[in-house]
């Protein structure tokens, strides 16, 4: 699935990360400012690799310009058990609606691949924008040192189903309702 918004400057395209994403997505990880101060020591060694990449449904959101692809986020949606695994927005791109692209993107992912729900535990700093999105505080993920040293909420966004995909399953299992002229199927 590919999605194209122009919000700001310029389109937006989100597409599936391959694994020469893999160093951008890194830097992207390490250098950002949420992470900084008491969260640093968590994503100083963080690695988003090519197997990572090819493991999970990895997407990105990317602004190509003149000369370049320039990554402004990405997401990771795990299926078994569903779970928005990581997802960051490029400092510089905050603020201009790719969260909430992302976020969108990430639930018409999970609804083909016939999840209900997607749980995700959150970085403190960061529950406010999910909230702000849909998802419900459900719970706190306890720390887990050394690895993680604070405690984090723990949020879950509800897929609803496709509407019209629902529609399309009842009216395929229904019997046919014989309509025109002469109630023969022909209208």
């Amino acid at each position: 699935m590919n999605s194209s918004v122009t919000p700001g400057s310029g389109p937006i395209t989100i597409r599936r990360a391959v694994a020469r994403d893999a160093k951008r997505l890194t830097r992207l990880v390490r250098g950002s400012r949420a992470y900084e101060g008491q969260y640093a020591a968590m994503v100083a060694a963080y690695r988003v690799g090519p197997d990572y990449i090819e493991t999970h449904r990895v997407f990105v959101a990317v602004a190509d310009d003149e000369h370049e692809s320039r990554v402004l986020g990405f997401y990771s949606l795990v299926l078994a058990p569903p779970e928005l695994d990581l997802m960051f927005v490029a400092d510089g791109a905050q603020g201009r609606g790719i969260g909430r692209l992302l976020v969108t993107h990430m639930k018409a992912e999970a609804r083909a691949a016939g999840l209900d729900h997607v749980r995700v535990v959150s970085h403190p700093p960061a529950e406010g924008f999910y909230r702000s999105v849909g998802a419900v505080r459900t719970g706190t993920a306890a720390a887990n040192p050394p690895a993680v040293v604070w405690d984090r909420p723990e949020l879950e966004f509800l897929v609803p189903p496709d509407p019209a995909r629902e529609a399309g399953e009842i009216l395929e299992g229904s019997p046919r309702v014989p309509t025109g002229p002469g109630l023969g199927g022909t209208a």
